[in-house]
């Protein structure tokens, strides 16, 4: 391995640097500020996720996890960081970071450990180039890896730099190495790129072509590439016919891979990349552990997945489901016995412990590193789950006053304290009153009685509803209008790679919630009816006149998967 990466050094930087280059050009295109209205097409950049699971769909796991992703930070935008996608910038060392992470992915793949499978061929001789056995490896992972046939100038180009390499190093598989670099170093495989055509069924409109659309179709569902039966259809046209899409959307939906994708959008819009800097004060949590918190991020997810896609029941009934699963790190928090490994487990009706509002994943995580924080607490319930952006505080918010509030001994007193600042309190009247109501669990999640001595007062109200105990707020937040349409909202925008835009997808989210409650609420409806919609492939643009034209004609507004079905009014 390491006499390949030193004999092909040299070429890689003269030959790959260029491609290199191009490959990132696409970053350095004006994308425009997240929430402007502008075209439906985006660039967006592999998620780290995304970069893995697309290794692992050509070459296998133990190449795809043999070296870390070298995708850059992504900004959370409208909730999402998979929506930062189409806004993150690449600098130089980032360049450097992707070309060397394809260096080493390549070496790997022709290595005397798994090039007899994962290359169809052999060389007439090793120490010379074939042209042949290099065409026919990198046409084949070529595809897979851009997502759409290479063409025949593009192999042609790539079966030239295998020939060249192959030729100064004396080593074939030194040369098919560069030449499988470029392509992972190449744009059509780091950014998702949608492409457009006109659509022959509506004059003056345009939509996505089949393998764009078979990429936004596979990100979406399974947050990787598209497999051959995928490209295939996208290949022959049958996915631009409505049978064709529906019959590939619930083939997809069938497939174990949408466990995967759905994670990573819960993952997402949950915001558990936090747990990967998320510590707690040992002297204060003792029994919280870096595998206490990766358990309760798991433990969250596999409920979700088990409810939604498992049991395909209703969403909103995971706030006031007593159903999780159970680790031996997780039952030390929670006060329970468990045996090895992970195991289901459904918590009595008289346990203060009812929906994922009670779950350590978020307990935990919205809470400071030696204490609770209703204020966090509750806006995370606003924007994760009901999609309510909370302002920041003023920069001259005085903290002082929370933190030396005489006589207070519970959180509810000294909030009390804090808010007679008039700058705070428009604030903490929409977050504090639900983060209070679970003060009964401690910053590590734990179940407490007393704080400092004190019983406490879980009361409260949630826009109107008033409750008097945790079941109460878990029952008003099931209930609230906003938690399907913020659903929706968030999958809307992780399927389409980028933020909501209410001014020409306001009827699409209407319509889909429509669809939502008609099928109970069930996530795997809400995703085929979302997935087979004219708005998910179509494409915004613009009029002779210069202005924006919606995805959908107001004649023919969606796609409906069941004609039976008509929009609803306009609220």
């Amino acid at each position: 391995m390491l006499s390949i990466q030193v004999e092909i050094k040299t070429i890689s930087c003269t030959l790959g640097a260029a491609i290199l280059l191009g490959a990132c050009a696409p970053a350095e295109i004006e994308q425009g500020e997240p929430g402007e209205s502008a075209s439906a097409t985006r660039t967006r950049l592999l998620t780290g996720e995304q970069y893995t699971n697309s290794i692992a769909a050509v070459f296998g796991d133990d190449i795809a996890n043999s070296v870390l992703p070298p995708i850059p930070p992504m900004t959370r935008t409208d909730g999402l960081l998979s929506s930062g996608a189409a806004y993150v910038g690449v600098t130089s060392d980032q360049i450097s970071q992707i070309q060397q992470t394809a260096t080493s992915i390549a070496v790997r793949v022709v290595d005397e450990d798994h090039r007899d499978f994962l290359i169809p061929c052999r060389p007439e001789a090793e120490d010379q180039p074939d042209g042949a056995c290099a065409g026919l490896f990198l046409q084949a992972s070529g595809e897979l890896l851009n997502r759409q046939p290479l063409g025949d100038e593009r192999l042609a180009e790539l079966v030239d730099i295998a020939n060249y390499a192959a030729e100064q190093t004396e080593d074939f598989y030194a040369g098919l190495a560069l030449a499988l670099e470029s392509i992972l170093i190449s744009p059509e495989f780091v950014f998702i790129v949608d492409e457009q055509e006109a659509d022959p069924d509506r004059p003056g409109y345009e939509r996505l072509t089949a393998y764009s659309l078979a990429s936004r179709l596979s990100f979406f569902l399974w947050n990787g590439p598209p497999d051959a039966a995928l490209l295939a259809a996208a290949e022959s046209g049958e996915l631009l016919s409505e049978a064709g899409l529906a019959a590939q959307v619930d083939r997809m939906i069938a497939s174990s891979r949408l466990t995967d994708g759905m994670r990573a959008f819960f993952d997402d819009m949950l915001g558990f990349d936090e747990f990967n800097s998320l510590a707690k004060d040992p002297n204060v949590y003792p029994m919280v552990t870096g595998s206490t918190l990766r358990d309760a991020r798991e433990q969250t997810l596999r409920t979700i997945i088990d409810h939604v896609i498992t049991q395909d029941a209703d969403y909103r009934d995971l706030f006031v489901s007593r159903k999780t699963f159970m680790s031996p790190a997780l039952g030390v928090v929670y006060g329970i016995p468990t045996g090895n490994g992970w195991t289901t487990y459904e918590f009595p009706e008289s346990s203060p412990r009812i929906g994922l509002l009670t779950h350590i994943s978020f307990l935990a995580a919205n809470s400071h590193a030696v204490r609770s924080s209703p204020t966090l607490r509750g806006q995370a319930l606003r924007e994760r789950f009901l999609c309510q952006l909370v302002p920041d505080p003023p920069p001259n918010v005085d903290f002082s006053l929370l933190e030396e509030a005489e006589g207070a001994v519970t959180a509810r007193e000294r909030l009390a304290v804090h808010n007679t600042n008039p700058s705070c309190a428009g604030c903490h009247l929409i977050t504090d009153p639900m983060g209070l109501s679970l003060e009964n669990f401690d910053g590590a999640g734990r179940f407490r009685e007393t704080e400092n001595g004190a019983e406490f007062d879980i009361s409260g109200e949630l826009d109107g509803v008033f409750y008097t105990d945790i079941s109460g707020l878990a029952a008003a937040v099931r209930d609230h209008p906003k938690l399907p349409s913020c659903l929706i909202n968030r999958l809307f925008a992780y399927g389409t790679g980028g933020p909501v835009s209410p001014r020409y997808e306001l009827a699409t989210l209407r319509w889909l919630e429509g669809r939502f409650e008609a099928s109970q609420y069930k996530l795997t409806a809400l995703l085929r009816d979302l997935a087979l919609s004219q708005a998910f492939s179509a494409v915004r643009t613009e009029d002779s006149q210069g202005k924006m034209l919606p995805a959908n004609s107001e004649s023919q507004p969606f796609r409906l998967a069941d004609p039976e079905f008509s929009l609803p009014s306009q609220r």
